[in-house]
């Protein structure tokens, strides 16, 4: 009886792990797709200049609507193809909204390379919160409300200047941004290798979500600090 039992759940921890290999295994395959809607919509973007007509209070409104309304038709539609439709037509969106930073860091002589470094360096940051996930086996779900509660405030504080132009708040706010995500790509990915996160559509939302916000705020702190104008 001891070894049908052995057998049995032994074979259910065994389909466990397999269903939580492939979750994490497609999300990396979405992620890694997405990125070619968000390259797209940052071209169309910087090459039209259709965000630099807008004022900053109208390009927030359209970045709060479109994104949050996206995320709404991706949640609804997570469990069919149309979900990864969603999801592509979200990341065309954020590469669009990516434009405005992108155009302004081009216009250093040394755009490019910033740009490069700081794919380069939200890349590293990746692999590092990748590797960290697998290794850590302690729970790390209690770090979700604070990273939350985090962001709401971030993004609050982001609002808030958008009237107060304080240059030292918005260092503050990259600062944290930065460390903040980077945090939050560690834990969404822990979810997923533990069995906290089984649709790898709402999984790879959420590390995109990661990526975008370490990679603008790296990018934005590179041209504040590395931007060369001559």
């Amino acid at each position: 009886m001891n070894n049908s039992m052995q057998t049995q759940y032994g074979g259910y921890g065994t389909g466990l792990a397999a269903d939580r290999q492939r979750v994490l295994r497609n999300t990396y395959w979405l992620l890694a797709l997405s990125l070619v809607p968000t390259v797209l919509g940052a071209w169309i973007g910087v090459s039209t200049g259709i965000l630099a007509s807008l004022g900053m209070g109208a390009s927030t409104i359209l970045f709060l609507v479109g994104a949050f309304g996206l995320m709404f038709v991706i949640e609804k539609t997570k469990n069919s193809s149309t979900g990864v439709v969603a999801l592509l037509a979200f990341t065309f969106f954020m590469g669009l909204m990516l434009s405005r930073l992108l155009a302004a860091v081009l216009g250093f002589r040394n755009g490019a390379s910033l740009i490069m470094t700081a794919f380069g360096g939200t890349a590293a940051i990746f692999f590092t919160m990748a590797t960290m996930a697998t290794v850590i086996k302690r729970d790390l779900s209690s770090m979700g409300k604070f990273l939350m509660v985090g962001a709401v405030i971030m993004l609050v504080a982001g609002l808030v200047n958008i009237f107060l132009q304080s240059s030292a708040l918005m260092l503050t706010l990259l600062v944290l941004s930065l460390a903040v995500f980077s945090a939050f790509m560690l834990y969404d990915i822990k979810r997923v290798i533990d069995g906290g996160e089984t649709n790898y559509i709402t999984a790879t939302l959420a590390i995109y979500l990661d990526l975008y916000n370490v990679f603008q705020s790296l990018l934005s702190l590179l041209g504040i600090f590395g931007g060369d104008r001559d």
